[in-house]
């Protein structure tokens, strides 16, 4: 980073800088894209920052009389030659720096001694007490200059107590443009080691109190309840503080200070014009004006905001961002004015913004990054996360309390505080470590950053030594520390991760199907990544910046709220293809695929792969069974795939070791893959194969759908064996109907764990040859009878109906029509539109659909059942002849 350039430029030949002596610096507080720390004491002060602003550059010092002392000139010189813009520039220097003006001239610097700041000067060297020249000085640097700065603010902060020193210490006015600020703490004194990377300079002790007096005026509580889903906010900024937080500790709206602004966040836009929020909403205006009774702008996409607002007699107008705004209120969907926002704030302005970020992540994978809003906020210090948040009503955080409230940068310092002394985790960081977790996860993906790289560093040192061992047999508690280590270790390994400009080992190039008709599709390449090893990948310029994505690991289940671990939360790692090389590494290992996004049309892509091993793979139709024999099955990789049009099986190594023929198992499961086509009535060949992987840990049930569909280890040897498949497969079936499960027609919560059942009898019976009431042991006659019974005698309430009973409904509709007329409604609703997601509503269409597919009226079939048929419903299919063996005929007599 360029930063760490400029540290090094400005340490150069610096192995310790002397601050001894009587005078006390005060701390500097560092935030903002572009600061840094460069001397930092062991109490953690920050006694010198550096930083760009524009296109120039500025360092300030705690403390002036350091500026005149022998011990200090080395240190100087680098300064003043890093901020210089050329090599002629002239330095000027205020009258009572003589030590200083003699020592640069004496180094060859041409130095004009000067009571203020002049335009020839290429450096100028003032101090902080004074700001009738801030405009002058702020354009200078902005345009090229450098500055070097000096002051102590907490002697001014004692005789001027009751203004805010961020805010209205002079310096700061000139400073904080650039992330820099004087502060009211003293630091201390002494002869301090200069750092290789400096430590991250936390400083958790900004008291926020006056701002949350005035922020909650008359509010004690703050209601999010109802239907509007919100995000989390990440607050990873050393001025950003929390204002709504639920009981989980994630936060849902935050401030900040920036600059000689304020910002305030929260994450649905609903929220900004929210009746119960009003009063809220009223005082973070005021806040955000900071006394200044300026104009308030509201961007047009937030209408309902202004009519609430001059509800309340405050004058605001529709606008654009402008410089002559006091506040701007504007959501988090758009970056068109992400420049214009920012510096606005920076020079002094208020924003109000809100937006969620869940929705966009959807379509986006990058959403700390790339979102709208967060090229806004994160130089602010305040990040929207894809995570969303339970609504309810939570009580504002108590002001005279708001230190013992979560807030990221406060508890990952004192985790690590515990860490690097090897205490145990006590209250209240036992409480925070499940968000805590979650924080540290995100905060380790933000953009690249001065201050990020410093945190990500010392993050880093902490976890580094640690050798966390997690399996079945040696468990981890999820709320441990050592759960946390294990959820932040990939980010940590993938921090490292750089091209180094080496192809290591063998390469292997592999064809990608990069046509693609259905979601995004998980390519096998048939390679293994060993752990903590690095593969490079090369793709064709054609490819690069498609949507293409590298992935190590199949094992996609996040169990970051498991409260024990057999494995690390998260062990699949995913980099975008936005260059034709991509190099990855992850600390598990893992197979390597090729994510291809959905609608894709690339055709085939080669990809070149160095750094990583062959895995056991069969592909049907491909691979020779005699390959399979001597090499393939006994390759030394621990996973392996076998894969065939409409399936892949994803299974340790060890299941398929003493297996002789994979064809003849996946022939098996290509006749189960079109049972299930064709019951659905969809092409026989889906549009992107079915998924299914075992996993020692998935993040619920012994089983569950989706892409990829997850087991258990134990399952693993049924699903490659043709004799174990033969004795049934109503797991496997059960969630790959799921997978056919369709909004138009399903109940839910009624139908979610019944129609999905209908593969799994259809596959049984049409493929394996096992009867019903030998697939499974809940659909016996006599279980069958009696949870009708049952049902029918509680009244046929539709609050029973759920799992099996709803199941025997359509069994009954089945062993009295066959599968056919399943088969048409199904393909019915495929092309259907503007169906009604209210249950009644498709409850009636059923029952109307499937009546007319088997010529018969089936209304009272469907009341017995308990379902609500209208009216409407009831005379359209009266005109159908009754249908005469209705097996609920005996129930409702």
């Amino acid at each position: 980073m360029l930063s760490n350039k400029d540290y090094r430029l400005l340490i150069k030949d610096i192995s310790n800088l002397d601050y001894t002596g009587d005078n006390i610096p005060c701390r500097l507080l560092v935030t903002g894209d572009t600061a840094f720390p460069v001397l930092v004491t062991p109490a953690n002060d920050v006694v010198v920052a550096a930083s760009r602003y524009g296109k120039g550059r500025m360092v300030v010092l705690g403390h002036e009389l350091y500026l005149n002392v022998p011990q200090l000139v080395n240190f100087l010189q680098n300064v003043i030659s890093w901020l210089k813009p050329s090599s002629e520039a002239v330095i000027g220097a205020q009258q009572d720096l003589g030590l200083l003006a003699h020592t640069l001239s004496f180094f060859g610097h041409e130095v004009e001694v000067t009571s203020s700041f002049k335009e020839n000067l290429g450096v100028f060297c003032t101090n902080g007490y004074e700001d009738t020249q801030a405009s002058e000085i702020l354009s200078f640097v902005r345009e090229g200059g450098g500055l070097l700065i000096w002051a102590e603010a907490w002697h001014w902060s004692e005789s001027h107590p009751e203004l805010n020193v961020f805010f209205n210490f002079p310096g700061n006015k000139i400073t904080s443009m650039a992330g820099i600020y004087f502060t009211n703490k003293k630091a201390i004194s002494g002869s301090f080691i200069v750092h290789e990377n400096p430590p991250y300079p936390f400083f958790d002790d900004v008291d926020f109190s006056k701002d949350l007096k005035q922020l909650f005026k008359g509010v004690s509580s703050m209601d999010i309840s109802g239907d509007a889903l919100a995000s989390e906010l990440l607050l990873h900024g050393p001025l950003s503080f929390p204002i709504g937080i639920t009981d989980r500790q994630q936060c849902f709206f935050g401030a900040a200070y920036f600059g000689r602004g304020r910002v305030v966040v929260g994450t649905h836009e609903g929220y900004l014009d929210r009746q119960e929020l009003k009063s809220f909403i009223l005082n973070a205006i005021s806040w955000l004006d900071a006394g200044r009774n300026g104009r308030i702008g509201v961007n047009k996409n937030l209408p309902n905001l202004l009519s609430m607002l001059q509800g309340a007699g405050i004058s605001c107008a529709i606008s654009n961002v402008s410089s002559e705004l006091s506040v701007y209120c504007c959501n988090s969907y758009n970056d068109d004015e992400v420049d214009k926002i920012q510096q606005f704030v920076t020079e002094g302005g208020g924003l109000l913004i809100a937006g969620h970020a869940w929705y966009w992540a959807y379509s986006h994978p990058d959403v700390l990054s790339q979102y709208p809003g967060n090229k806004i906020l994160n130089k602010f210090g305040i990040s929207i996360l894809r995570s969303t948040v339970n609504s309810g009503i939570f009580k504002v955080p108590d002001p005279e309390s708001a230190n013992n409230t979560y807030y990221f940068l406060r508890a990952i310092h004192r985790l690590l505080c515990d860490m690097k002394n090897k205490e145990e985790l006590k209250p209240p960081i036992t409480t925070w470590l499940p968000q805590l977790k979650t924080d540290v996860s995100n905060f380790m993906k933000l953009p690249a950053n001065p201050l990020n790289v410093c945190l990500w560093l010392e993050i880093s040192h902490c976890i580094h030594g640690s050798n966390v061992q997690v399996s079945k047999e040696h468990p981890v508690k999820g709320s441990s520390k050592e759960a946390l280590i294990l959820c932040i270790a990939q980010e940590i390994n993938c921090f490292y991760e750089e091209d180094t400009g080496m192809l290591d080992g063998k390469p292997t190039t592999v064809q990608i199907d990069a046509t693609n008709p259905g979601g995004d599709a998980w390519r096998s390449t048939g390679l293994y990544l060993p752990p903590n090893q690095r593969a490079t990948l090369v793709f064709p310029a054609s490819a690069v910046g498609k949507g293409l994505q590298v992935q190590v690991g199949c094992h996609s289940d996040n169990l970051s709220s498991a409260k024990e671990l057999y494995r690390a939360p998260v062990v699949v790692h995913r980099k975008n293809v936005d260059g034709e090389k991509v190099v990855i590494s992850s600390i598990w290992g893992g197979l390597l695929y090729i994510i291809v996004k959905g609608k894709s049309q690339l055709g085939t892509v080669p990809v070149t792969v160095y750094g990583a091993e062959p895995a056991p793979t069969f592909i049907k139709g491909q691979t020779s069974s005699s390959l399979w024999m001597e090499t393939l099955r006994s390759l030394a990789a621990p996973w392996a795939e076998l894969i065939t049009e409409n399936i892949i099986l994803t299974v340790p190594s060890d299941a398929i070791r003493s297996l002789e023929d994979p064809e003849a198992v996946l022939c098996l499961w290509d006749k189960i893959m079109e049972a299930v086509a064709d019951l659905a009535a969809v092409p026989k060949k889906l549009p992107r194969p079915e998924r299914l992987v075992a996993d020692v840990q998935i993040s619920a049930g012994f089983m569950h759908a989706g892409y990829p569909i997850m087991c258990q280890l134990p399952t693993a040897p049924t699903l490659v064996s043709v004799e174990k498949i033969k004795n049934g497969q109503w797991g496997a079936t059960h969630e790959l109907g799921h997978n056919q499960q369709r909004g138009v027609w399903e109940l839910p919560p009624h139908t979610t764990e019944a129609t999905c059942n209908l593969w799994s009898v259809y596959v049984h019976e049409t493929v394996l040859g096992i009867p019903r009431d030998k697939a499974h042991p809940d659909l016996k006659p006599d279980k069958r009878e009696d949870r009708i019974q049952q049902y029918m005698k509680n009244g046929a309430n539709l609050n029973d109906w759920n799992v099996w009973t709803a199941l025997e409904t359509y069994l009954q509709l089945q062993e009295g029509f066959g599968w056919s007329p399943f088969k048409r409604v199904f393909a019915e609703y495929q092309i259907m539109t503007n169906v009604s997601n209210h249950n009644n509503v498709k409850m009636n269409l059923w029952a109307e659909k499937f009546s007319e597919a088997v010529n018969k009226n089936l209304a009272p079939f469907f009341k017995a059942w308990g379902w609500p048929i209208d009216e409407e419903t009831s005379k359209k299919l009266s005109t159908l002849s009754a249908w005469e063996e209705n097996p609920m005929k005996k129930y409702t007599k």
